[in-house]
């Protein structure tokens, strides 16, 4: 669930003709960190710099940080909090190809003077930028809102799109924990994906439940485990919304 409450916030930023020299972004490259404005951050080298926090835990500590493997990039990546994995995960599922954690400083104007704000994560989907900050609905106060404003106007001067994610919509991210389980690549000795594209019929073929579809297989339980590696795949289609069980509907995607 997306947090556009930021929306109306936008005529208390110092935006004008020079707003993007005036506003900058800082980056750390190599052992350094470079400042450029934002009309310059086309020229950043955004995907061979590194997070502006580290990820270190201590006992006591409020928050959990820590590192997330995800199977479409190779790589294990930053979060500061459980929700931040939530987002991790869900973005494995899109298939993002580069992802990174706290990638820059935006240091901007507003009417109240300047404040400063790291964005959560900035990844590559579809080809696409995509910047995300990650805060729960309930915990979102002005300043926050302020600071997402500041970076929805920076997302559309680079033409990325900008997402505050503040929860989720009933069953998704169940659904999604599910099938992160069958994410790694396996060898498929049994050749249980032709069976079960066979069995549905392939693209513009018949639904069927996940039972009967495990069903149609040779080895049944093996049968399940495959169907969930399809549906993380996108080989195979299921509705999010709706808890994962053997009475849901599966067609090929």
């Amino acid at each position: 669930m997306a947090y556009d409450g930021d929306a109306g916030l936008r005529d208390r930023l110092r935006l004008g003709e020079s707003w993007s020299r005036r506003w900058s972004s800082t980056w750390r490259v190599g052992a350094d960190e470079v400042c450029w404005p934002v009309r310059d951050m086309a020229h950043v080298p955004m995907m061979t710099s590194r997070p502006m926090r580290g990820f270190t835990w201590q006992a006591g500590q409020g928050h959990r940080p820590g590192l997330e493997m995800m199977a479409s990039t190779r790589w294990k990546h930053g979060f500061e909090s459980l929700k931040e994995v939530r987002l991790l995960v869900a973005l494995d599922f899109l298939g993002a190809s580069e992802v990174l954690s706290q990638p820059f400083r935006l240091d901007f104007e507003h009417v109240g003077g300047r404040s400063w704000h790291i964005p959560d994560f900035l990844a590559v989907v579809g080809g696409g930028m995509w910047l995300l900050d990650v805060r729960p609905m309930e915990l979102i106060e002005d300043a926050d809102a302020l600071k997402f404003a500041a970076s929805r106007e920076v997302a559309a001067a680079c033409g990325w799109r900008y997402s505050v994610v503040a929860g989720w919509r009933p069953h998704v991210w169940s659904v999604l924990d599910d099938l992160s389980s069958r994410r790694r690549p396996a060898r498929d000795l049994l050749g249980m994906r032709d069976q079960l594209l066979s069995a549905i019929g392939g693209q513009g073929g018949r639904v069927m439940t996940f039972s009967e579809l495990a069903g149609a297989t040779s080895v049944p339980s093996v049968g399940r485990a495959n169907i969930v590696r399809l549906l993380w795949h996108r080989e195979l289609g299921v509705d999010l919304g709706s808890p994962l069980r053997d009475s849901s509907l599966i067609w090929a995607a």
